[in-house]
């Protein structure tokens, strides 16, 4: 006997977090400025990153799978809104943002946590980073996580990508999360 089932689950390439109690959301100002939540990129899927732009490889690396992916879509490319989150308030200045994003698509925004804010950003996004000093007090690195979480277009934590899952994977769930109706 074959029965249909109209509750099925889509076959995600991400960590599905569909009815997750973290990573709920954020109230942070972006690289121009204007404070973000969620809420003000209701209808998009939105791809949060957390990082630093003196990364040498993840999040650059990251980024251009993240720009990638928005090609990838094609005419949907429109509805993806990639958002950065600094781990490294001490350098990664408004300005330095701004010119960090424009290099991988002048669309997606850098979000700007204070020291203080980082903490309970990172602890509600269970997100990983601390300081690694360098040879001089301004010469340290930054430990991090290296994942993306992904809202669907109704603002809901739906996945987890892991670093380095590539953009053809993301790509494809987020033109599963577009085509959902509820």
């Amino acid at each position: 006997m074959i029965s249909a089932c109209s509750d099925a689950k889509p076959a995600f390439a991400g960590v599905d977090l569909t009815g997750a109690d973290y990573a709920q959301g954020f109230q942070l100002p972006d690289h121009n400025g204007q404070m973000r939540t969620l809420a003000d990129f209701s209808g998009k899927v939105v791809v949060v990153f957390f990082g630093f732009t003196q990364c040498p490889d993840v999040c650059p690396t990251s980024l251009t799978e993240l720009a990638e992916t928005k090609k990838l879509l094609g005419a949907q490319g429109d509805q993806l809104q990639g958002l950065f989150i600094s781990v490294d308030p001490e350098r990664d200045i408004p300005e330095l943002m701004k010119a960090y994003m424009a290099s991988f698509d002048p669309t997606f925004l850098a979000l700007h946590a204070t020291a203080e804010q980082l903490v309970g950003l990172a602890k509600s996004f269970k997100v990983y980073y601390k300081k690694v000093p360098g040879s001089l007090p301004t010469n340290y690195t930054m430990d991090h996580s290296a994942g993306s979480y992904v809202y669907d277009p109704k603002g809901r934590i739906r996945l987890y990508h892991r670093y380095g899952s590539g953009a053809a994977a993301l790509a494809g769930d987020l033109k599963l999360l577009l085509a959902e109706k509820g």
